[in-house]
């Protein structure tokens, strides 16, 4: 079997074991979805492979909370790829692996493994940070859809075509940004990749179907200030 060994800040450490899956689970479901209609204008997605990590896809029952640990569990398989051959880390962390990790970095309690517990963005970046060391920008804004905000998602993904972690405050479900699209007269929309699906997927068109993997134009992101993480992993 293989292991990796996460080293935290308190020296202990995390076995991170090699997962069977009970089936396949879908790659790089963001290729699969068009541009908007309004397909003028410019369109920049997330580089590298990921794999679409959703309620319950390991056999762990956390639907109604687990969406932060799984939209984790898609940014960490991405770093894997993205770090193909240079990193030591080669397996996705389990929910209980990843509240072990939050234990001994000491951002949680002991009682918190095997919690049903939700994680919010922060933790992400924790996690992200312990396992890899890579730099993180971590933003707080009032207004995702402000023009400055906006601006600031399509400098990313012109600059490290990378995958943007959030969570909001009153829209507490976590999802992932995979992509950008400027319509020359439509304003714009993000690519969400979207943790909350049950079941078993039968394809990356049954995601989009279904609205786990969309578009969302931004005048969609009102009403709710936003955590962001953008993993500057190049």
């Amino acid at each position: 079997m293989t292991t990796n060994t996460a080293t935290c800040e308190s020296e202990s450490k995390v076995e991170i074991v090699k997962k069977t899956y009970k089936y396949e689970l879908l790659e790089d479901v963001h290729l699969a979805l068009q541009p908007p209609a309004d397909s003028k204008g410019e369109t920049l997605y997330t580089q590298g492979s990921f794999k679409y990590f959703h309620y319950g896809c390991d056999g762990h029952s956390d639907a109604g909370w687990g969406c932060g640990y799984r939209t984790l569990q898609t940014a960490i398989s991405w770093i894997i790829k993205r770090r193909s051959g240079r990193t030591a880390m080669l397996n996705v962390p389990s929910i209980e692996e990843i509240q072990r990790l939050l234990v001994r970095i000491g951002d949680k309690p002991a009682r918190f493994v095997g919690s049903r517990d939700w994680i919010g963005t922060m933790e992400e970046f924790f996690v992200i940070d312990s396992l890899f060391d890579i730099p993180c920008k971590f933003a707080h804004v009032q207004q995702l859809n402000s023009e400055q905000v906006l601006n600031q998602i399509r400098e990313y993904f012109v600059d490290y075509c990378g995958l943007i972690v959030m969570g909001g405050l009153s829209d507490t479900a976590s999802k992932a940004i995979a992509g950008i699209h400027l319509s020359q007269t439509a304003g714009c929309s993000l690519l969400i990749v979207d943790p909350h699906f049950v079941g078993v997927p039968s394809s990356k068109q049954q995601l989009i179907e279904r609205g786990y993997v969309r578009w969302m134009h931004s005048s969609e992101l009102e009403g709710s200030a936003y955590n962001l993480c953008f993993i500057l992993e190049k």
